[in-house]
């Protein structure tokens, strides 16, 4: 009875987190990033997941002007304050509710250990990013590595965990479709002896 209530909740906060992620994400990419994108004629710091130097820096905070660096901070860092959790919310839900038909529970708490650090890194780059508009026009070569390398983290770390949420969720189902009939007892071996 536990578990069923439970995997009825990890279903529902799968569906609901993931939701809510799913509208924050489109939000970004098609209104706040894409007017960055605009505005500065590159990609947000948000976009490069393999990082940025200092000169990639300096070009894009420039480019951004007042106003750009403005929305940034006004418009895109509100909404990736919500994704990150929202998408790491998503990805455990579906991987406790998947992950419970899995007789080794290792993989589901790697997953964990993944979708929490690339919110946290997210974080992180967030953070970085506040601080080298704060500080414009001096940019700090060390603030700008700091924030590259979170991004490259983050990045790597979400698509772990997302492969990893696949994967459980690909054993899940193929666990489903060969679910063991259930086994005869000693009683009911009897019984089918005395039939024939």
């Amino acid at each position: 009875m536990m578990n069923r209530v439970f995997s009825r909740r990890a279903g529902v906060s799968a569906v609901f987190f993931g939701l809510i992620g799913t509208l924050i994400y489109l939000l970004m990419i098609n209104v706040t990033l894409a007017q960055i994108e605009s505005i500065a004629g590159q990609l947000p710091f948000d976009m490069r997941p393999f990082g940025y130097g200092p000169t990639n820096a300096i070009s894009l905070l420039g480019a951004l002007g007042v106003d750009g660096r403005g929305y940034y901070l006004t418009h895109q860092i509100p909404l990736d304050t919500l994704y990150p959790a929202m998408l790491a919310l998503t990805l455990i839900a579906a991987m406790c509710w998947f992950g419970q038909r899995i007789p080794n529970s290792k993989l589901v708490g790697l997953g964990i250990i993944l979708s929490v650090g690339a919110a946290l890194c997210d974080y992180a780059e967030n953070l970085g990013i506040m601080a080298m508009i704060w500080s414009w026009p001096v940019v700090s070569i060390p603030r700008v590595c700091a924030a590259s390398t979170t991004t490259m983290f983050k990045s790597a770390l979400t698509s772990l965990a997302a492969l990893l949420a696949l994967l459980i969720g690909f054993n899940w189902a193929r666990q489903s479709k060969a679910a063991p009939l259930p086994r005869m007892g000693m009683a009911d071996k009897s019984t089918a002896t005395t039939a024939e």
